[in-house]
């Protein structure tokens, strides 16, 4: 007997319905945007030095000078050292807890911090408070690896655009909220700080409810792969040990580190032969060792330049809102440069270093509080400018993997230059200069930098100019692989370009 009609849609499977999963999809994005903005929503974060060094807390009442030597000397530099130690850790935990757990981490810490500030009364307490900060910083990359774990390779563009948005748009808010309550509100720093850890638990909360993915990049790889989906490039590399890892669920750690591991180290050795990556993979060393020990000592600066005991005349978050922006409209704007980057790449950083060497300059010789914000403003978009060219030519010629693997390794090394500076210039222990001698450090440092990259380019230039002799150069072309460049010198035609985007 026939079915009915009903009956045969019963029984029938259901197929997929494309609104619904672009229903589903923006539900998605929406609350990993917002998520994303509200985690960033701390108006009180770019008032915590003059905080720090003002009447609410006791150990900087004795004496103004001495207040400063010791948050410069010693409760700052605790940020530093703690950033060392936690940043592998929470990397690989990042990966083996599957990213959300360690996002609920960092909403942990970042509400011990403002505990900390609201409640702390002594050294001991404000170095216990960077350290939470430390651990906030270093789990940062679990959002950005989270967000792309959670969705197909063809939307990763779209999820880089979004999420990166919505986080500059958080810090952006957060510094004009924080600067509109001071100037305009009037209210103390301490209820700032109160608004922010308000912020904050919601954050936390919010980060309850976050999906955790079952797969990450290298420790949960032992789930079969769903039918159809794509193998991942390691799987690629080596298709037998791949299928052997599906068919072993729960495959221990001691069995990922003789394959998955060690055939990491091998392309990674491989690539790390790649003029282009080397070149940028030292700028990132380098110029981010430099650019984060500005950031971190900036505060007290100000502070020094403009000791006021007017709040309202602290302008602390609109210089920070503004850097923000201007750093957004720099890395976006970069996109567009369209110059040979294999011949002209060092001297553009040499250019960028040389400015940002006379900013830090300004800095350290101006008595003027605005000029020492319009410095660090202009400072922060020069190094913006240049992070999404760096981003492309180290990750557009590696695996996804790989591009995990070194960029970890790159920021793992510039937390170690970072420390050991800290360690011989701003520490107690070390010389334990004050903040202004500081400056004129890290500008002999970018000085040196900039002579160093200024010297690589004149040696570029001269080889290209008498290879330039016997066979002309191709004209300019937009930003391309460190690979596609090569192939490019050689005179082969460029490959196609492969499917999906950098995740950054």
């Amino acid at each position: 007997m026939a079915l009915s009609g009903p009956e045969v849609e019963k029984q029938a499977p259901e197929e997929p319905q494309p609104g619904r999963e672009q229903q589903s999809w923006w539900c998605l994005v929406s609350f990993l945007c917002f998520y994303g903005f509200m985690a960033q929503m701390r108006p009180g974060e770019s008032f915590i030095t003059p905080y720090l060094l003002g009447p609410d807390k006791n150990f900087t009442q004795t004496q103004a000078r001495w207040g400063r030597m010791r948050v410069t000397n010693e409760i700052t530099p605790v940020l530093s050292y703690s950033n060392l130690a936690v940043l592998v850790p929470i990397f690989l935990l990042t990966d083996y807890l599957c990213y959300k757990p360690v996002l609920l981490l960092q909403g942990l810490s970042y509400v011990s911090v403002w505990l900390l500030l609201l409640f702390g009364s002594t050294v001991l307490h404000m170095q216990f408070m960077e350290f939470f900060f430390s651990i906030t910083m270093a789990a940062r990359i679990a959002y950005s690896s989270y967000i792309f774990s959670l969705v197909p390779p063809a939307r990763y563009q779209q999820m880089a655009s979004y999420s990166r948005a919505s986080v500059l748009l958080g810090v952006f808010t957060s510094s004009v909220l924080g600067q509109l309550l001071v100037t305009m509100g009037r209210v103390p720093f301490s209820t700032l700080n109160y608004i922010s850890l308000a912020f904050l638990t919601f954050s936390l909360v919010l980060a309850l409810f976050l999906k955790r993915p079952k797969r990450s990049l290298f420790f949960n790889r032992g789930a079969p792969v769903r039918a159809g989906a794509a193998p991942s490039e390691l799987d690629q590399m080596n298709p037998g040990q791949a299928q052997a890892a599906g068919a072993k669920r729960g495959w221990p750690p001691a069995a990922w580190r003789d394959s998955t591991f060690v055939r990491m180290l091998g392309e990674l050795g491989r690539v790390v032969q790649l003029p282009q990556l080397r070149l940028w993979s030292l700028w990132w060393v380098f110029n981010s060792a430099g650019y984060y020990l500005i950031v971190y000592y900036v505060h007290i600066l100000w502070k020094v330049v403009n000791p006021t005991t007017d709040t309202t005349r602290v302008y602390n978050g609109g210089a920070d809102a503004a850097s923000t922006l201007l750093g957004a409209l720099t890395s976006f704007a970069a996109g567009f440069v369209k110059i040979r980057w294999v011949l002209w790449a060092r001297l553009v950083i040499a250019v960028v270093t040389l400015l940002q060497a006379g900013l830090v300059f300004l800095m350290y010789k101006t008595d003027n509080i605005w000029l020492c914000y319009v410095a660090f403003v202009l400072f922060r978009g020069s190094y913006q400018f240049l992070v999404p060219i760096a981003t492309f030519q180290i990750a557009a010629s590696l695996s996804q993997e790989l591009r995990a693997l070194v960029f970890g390794i790159n920021t793992f090394l510039a937390t170690v230059l970072k420390t050991i500076i800290t360690l011989i210039v701003s520490d107690k222990r070390g010389l334990g200069l004050p903040v202004h001698s500081q400056f004129l450090i890290y500008f002999v440092y970018f000085l040196l930098l900039f002579a160093a990259y200024f010297l690589a380019a004149v040696l570029v230039g001269l080889r290209h100019f008498e290879q330039s002799r016997h066979q002309p150069l191709p004209p300019a072309q937009e930003l391309v692989s460190p690979v596609q460049e090569k192939v490019t010198q050689d005179g082969a035609p460029l490959p196609a370009p492969e499917d999906g985007v950098l995740a950054v």
